[in-house]
């Protein structure tokens, strides 16, 4: 299990020393960036190399990558701040998203400039991070906001879609793009979906797609640090030059793509009948687990 005590002495500081509204707000932001923690690293560790980075430094800027991923994912288990489960999505993460990446290299979509050893069919490897990030981040904001997803519908239902999407990424190049309908299929699978979540002994919520287009809006500013700092780029796109906001669409779709994944190893939080947390009164520590004994999860 992972431990607690960093966000809890956090949040109690905040407490103590702001307004309560104010507080709330505060919270929500540090557990949001918490949540983030394995992604912020990266993003971190990707503006850091490009500042101070040589090319004339027998480590390549790729590989230093590499191994502050593998560091951090380390130290965030050996501390952790990170759980077991939380590893297991990081693991499917960087196995689906360096087969994409492979793909997506080789069909023109997008390159990565700079030479490196630890590179596998011109991919450098810590691009399979930069996807598991996302999944760490999922996971990570579901046990700390106690998240429940109601209501969630067929099990079945939402790992087609996100099969429909995985295999589009790929099938586009040769056949027609169906990502209008697969936008549609989102919507039309998790309009009545809500994602709720915890703040102190409140309980708030937001439509579910709305999260997702959240997300796919922080990855865009992501992508625009890549590309700034030149880590990669894409196919015509100058070196100031914004990555398209179609590419937030992408990032939409590969959303659910994500929390599909995450939900292979973290089901408990889904729900297939409406959430009612009015007829909750527990301890915020203990609330994730008894939120699941009124209501059978999706299956």
């Amino acid at each position: 299990m992972a431990d607690h005590s960093a966000e809890l002495h956090l949040e109690g500081w905040l407490k103590r020393h702001l307004p309560r509204r104010l507080a709330g707000c505060a919270i929500f932001i540090a557990r949001q960036l918490w949540a983030a923690l394995f992604a912020l690293i990266i993003l971190g560790a990707i503006l850091l190399t490009r500042a101070i980075w040589s090319p004339d430094w027998p480590l390549a800027r790729y590989d230093a990558l590499v191994i502050i991923a593998v560091l951090t994912q380390v130290l965030l288990i050996a501390f952790r701040l990170e759980t077991w489960e939380e590893a297991k999505v990081i693991l499917l993460f960087h196995i689906t998203g360096t087969v994409m990446e492979w793909f997506k290299v080789h069909a023109g979509s997008w390159g990565y400039p700079e030479p490196g050893v630890l590179k596998l069919f011109d991919v450098p490897l810590f691009t399979g991070f930069m996807y598991a990030s996302l999944g760490s981040y999922i996971a990570r904001m579901i046990r700390l906001f106690d998240a429940v997803i109601a209501p969630y519908p067929p099990f079945w239902a939402g790992t087609l879609l996100a099969i429909a999407i995985y295999v589009n990424f790929f099938a586009h190049h040769y056949l027609p793009d169906i990502r209008l309908l697969l936008f549609a299929a989102s919507l039309g699978l998790f309009l009545r979906t809500r994602l709720w979540f915890r703040m102190g002994g409140t309980w708030l919520w937001m439509p579910f797609p709305c999260a997702a287009l959240g997300i796919a809006f922080a990855l865009w500013i992501a992508e625009n640090i890549g590309t700034f700092t030149g880590t990669w780029a894409y196919r015509g796109q100058g070196h100031f030059e914004l990555v398209s906001l179609s590419k937030m669409g992408a990032w939409y779709l590969l959303f659910f793509v994500s929390f599909t994944t995450v939900t292979l190893v973290m089901r408990s939080a889904l729900r297939r009948a409406p959430f009612r947390p009015a007829s909750l009164r527990t301890d915020p520590a203990s609330a994730q687990r008894q939120s699941a004994a009124p209501q059978k999860p999706a299956h």
